[in-house]
């Protein structure tokens, strides 16, 4: 009996190590050797300004940003907007990494005109009384010729975790108008939304075993998950009905810590970051059916956050290089930072010399990559046989730290970064800004 158990164990062991092991000794056992700061457009310290609510200081904790761009007629952008899921209150109320104790404070949204330039908080109308407000994933369909846009997002309610429907108009951008709350039993641990057309979306569940478990449970359990990464999480396929009830259909299984969801503008791919695995998991869809088949995987030097794609549909990844930094960030510890990382992911371009698969597999495999950045990428990530990774931006924490989700509107070249503890919101322009 012994010698099965050990058996067994050491298989167990085995299978860790393969799947886990790479993630656990670079964002868990040790730490990167990341710079106060860069930027890959240029010295970070002239480019890149962090924005801020100078009036209330209410501007800070965000998790999520998306562009609402508008359209006219003909489907060419005339305004565009950003919009930032916040909560002040994550200190006191996470439901992923926890702690979870007081979900009274209000989380909040706000938009930014990338024309003029100003913040505003977005007002909640026809909002549920006594309902709690805790926004985590968002996303949000373009407004056509002036048409109101839905808007949907992960509420991490004292309860249980919802989906939100509200309703955007162009006409009052500034003012978000509750529609309904989705629920479903399915909905263990909801984060990120990617919508699919106005009523329809893909959704992550990032943890099987949550801090919604009795103590101590919740933390042991969870903290076990999203180190060890057992494929526990899913991505589904949410339609909402005329009559507000839902349908649900899983679209893939077996993800460890499946996290951010971001759909290519073509609506042939899904990007879906494993968090525990530090991976990016690219699938095929069928816009048909909305079927996914995986396609690929790329390795990314940090524990991927949320995805992105910008209109060229390179995609933008960030998130946390060192786990225990991060946690004592959560717990506020005294002096506690945790780093920030960004790059980008673009498809090598098809070669036309012949090379067989095989080749150009293992010339990406020796090359060296993100030769740039003060620590490569390459450092920590083997090359990617079917995309270029880049490095944005990196910090220690020490200029911006916590990373969450990057963007490029690529209009203007300028590049926004959240983070899930810090003050307000990172800004890289492509030009110095006192030139």
């Amino acid at each position: 009996m012994f010698y099965k158990f050990a058996a067994v164990l050491t298989t167990l062991l085995a299978i860790f190590v393969y799947r886990s092991g790479r993630a656990v000794f670079y964002h868990v056992l040790t730490g990167p050797n990341l710079p106060e700061g860069y930027f890959v457009g240029g010295d970070y310290r002239d480019h890149c300004v962090v924005i801020k609510d100078e009036k209330d200081g209410r501007f800070n904790h965000c998790e999520h940003i998306i562009f609402w761009d508008h359209l006219d007629e003909e489907d060419h952008i005339t305004n565009r907007f950003l919009l930032f899921s916040c909560d002040p209150g994550r200190r006191e109320w996470n439901t992923v990494m926890g702690p979870m104790n007081n979900p009274d404070p209000f989380g909040i949204l706000w938009i930014y005109s990338t024309e003029t330039g100003s913040l505003s908080p977005v007002a909640l109308a026809n909002y549920p009384e006594g309902h709690d407000f805790h926004p985590l994933g968002i996303d949000i369909y373009p407004s056509k010729a002036g048409a109101p846009s839905n808007l949907f997002l992960v509420n991490q309610a004292r309860e249980n975790s919802t989906i939100e429907q509200f309703v955007l108009d162009p006409a009052q951008p500034t003012v978000a108008t509750h529609v309904r709350t989705l629920t479903s039993s399915y909905f263990v641990s909801p984060n990120s939304v990617a919508l699919t057309s106005p009523t329809s979306f893909y959704l992550t569940n990032e943890h099987l075993m949550t801090y919604r478990l009795p103590r101590p449970f919740g933390s042991i359990l969870s903290t076990i998950e999203t180190i060890g990464g057992p494929p526990l999480t899913w991505i589904a396929h949410i339609t909402v009905l005329p009559d507000g009830s839902i349908e649900h259909r899983f679209a893939a299984l077996g993800i460890a810590f499946a996290n951010g969801v971001a759909l290519s503008r073509d609506g042939l791919h899904l990007a879906v970051a494993s968090s525990s695995l530090a991976k990016v998991h690219f699938y095929r869809r069928d816009p048909s059916t909305n079927d996914l088949t995986l396609d690929h995987d790329v390795i990314v030097p940090f524990a991927a956050d949320n995805v992105m794609y910008g209109d060229d549909d390179t995609l933008i990844v960030a998130g946390h290089a060192h786990f225990p930094s991060f946690v004592a960030v959560v717990e506020n510890e005294p002096g506690a930072k945790a780093p920030s990382w960004a790059v980008s992911i673009r498809p090598i371009a098809a070669s036309e010399d012949g090379e067989s698969e095989g080749q150009k597999n293992s010339r990406s495999k020796k090359a060296e990559y993100d030769s740039r950045a003060p620590l490569s990428a390459s450092a920590i990530a083997p090359a990617s046989s079917t995309d270029e990774v880049e490095t944005i931006f990196q910090s220690d924490g020490s200029m911006y730290g916590t990373a969450s989700t990057g963007l490029i509107d690529s209009r203007t070249g300028i590049f926004y970064l959240t983070g899930l503890y810090e003050d307000g919101v990172l800004v890289c322009y492509p030009r110095p800004r006192n030139v």
